[in-house]
């Protein structure tokens, strides 16, 4: 039954009302006549509605006639009369059929390229290392060697420790996982020395294990030994260990800032013009011409690939160019006006840098006519040991 209303619905059929006295006649000779009604149901005593295929519907005017029923067409469903419909509508039917063609001819090529999983790594950079291998905005997905090309990707970076590519639609997604640096583990029973990370003056040593080569108040640089890996006795010589303790010193940072007494600072207005350009793969469209309106403005630019589907990209690109409109106005810092903001920005620097409390500061400040220039110079007490290792 199912596949009889699957069938009629492909080649057409009707919707009609009957109309009479003598209905349940109408359909019993309907089907002695083997002819196939479904979806029956009375809207009156004397009316009923039915669908019919339209190869059937030919039989049922001697029918009609014997049970004195009189037969209305409601509506007509189906294939044929859809084609019937747009018959008139050749051009809209050609059309939508270049569509149809178009989105599956596009649908084999490769519409974008996301790169995701990179912090370190600019996305400009592996770009280039994609394009050297032809995989670019353009390609034909078929016959691609994506495992070739990830091959390719680790080969020429060392700070890539994985990356994987994967095609959805025309979306091609490569996922990268950056290599961490890290720095050499030096194990508990290596011999190495503490050596200074920095610049400083010596205030407190400590060591656990090892001969301490510097003391309280000694100048050290960086890459100087602090604690020496190995230990001198009057019977045992000279022997080797893996050096351990603690090195504090007074280190500095420094940080200068120059702040003009006369400057020129934007004001935006509000006021904006947007010109608009459709970028169809490497042809680009101006829909606006002439250039801005404002004397003073400031230019935006932003794209936005057009796609069906989350990963059904079209190589049809929407570039906006926005033109924000600014006045320029002229500020005079008086000297301590430009001297203190100079010392915040300075000290917002340092502040970024170190780790531990400052324990003193100092300012130094040169003025000319022009400008103003602030040195802020942080003194910090840090621990600046590290492990290294000794090679023989």
């Amino acid at each position: 039954m199912y596949f009889k209303i699957l069938l009629n619905a492909l080649l057409g059929y009707v919707t009609i009302e009957i109309e009479g006295y003598f209905i349940e006649r109408f359909i019993n000779l309907c089907n002695n006549e083997k002819i196939f009604l479904w979806s029956l149901r009375r809207t009156h005593t004397a009316r009923a509605v039915v669908n019919i295929g339209i190869k059937d519907f030919k039989k049922l005017k001697q029918i009609a006639q014997k049970t004195k029923c009189r037969i209305k067409i409601q509506k007509k469903k189906g294939l044929p009369f859809i084609l019937h419909r747009y018959q008139k509508r050749k051009l809209f039917f050609i059309f939508f059929l270049l569509i149809c063609f178009t989105i599956i001819t596009l649908s084999n090529f490769i519409w974008n390229i996301e790169i995701v999983g990179n912090e370190e790594i600019s996305k400009e950079e592996i770009q280039t290392i994609l394009e050297n291998n032809n995989f670019k905005i353009g390609k034909c997905k078929i016959g691609v060697n994506l495992k070739e090309i990830v091959e390719q990707i680790r080969m020429q970076r060392e700070d890539i420790a994985w990356a994987g590519i994967e095609i959805k639609g025309t979306n091609a997604i490569v996922k990268i996982v950056e290599a961490s640096l890290k720095p050499e583990i030096i194990q508990e029973d290596d011999y190495c020395n503490l050596v200074a990370t920095k610049d400083g003056i010596i205030v407190k040593v400590t060591a656990r294990n090892g001969t301490p080569v510097v003391k309280e108040g000694d100048v050290v640089t960086k890459g100087s030994i602090l604690v020496g890996g190995w230990l001198e006795g009057k019977y045992t010589g000279t022997r080797y260990v893996h050096a351990n303790g603690e090195v504090q010193a007074k280190v500095w940072y420094s940080q200068k800032v120059q702040v003009p007494l006369k400057q020129v600072k934007k004001q935006t207005t509000g006021k904006t013009q947007n010109i608009f350009s459709v970028k169809i793969n490497n042809f680009e469209i101006n829909l606006s011409k002439g250039v801005s309106k404002f004397q003073k403005y400031d230019t935006i630019e932003a794209s936005k690939k057009l796609k069906l589907f989350s990963d059904f990209y079209l190589p049809i690109e929407i570039h906006t160019k926005t033109y924000e409109e600014y006045e320029e106005q002229e500020i005079v810092y008086s000297v301590e006006e430009a001297k203190s903001i100079a010392i915040q920005q300075a000290k917002q620097k340092l502040e970024e840098q170190i780790q531990e409390n400052k324990i003193n500061e100092k300012i130094y400040t040169n003025q000319t006519s022009e400008y103003i220039e602030v040195e802020v110079i942080y003194e910090v007490l840090e621990s600046i040991q590290s492990k290294e290792k000794i090679v023989f």
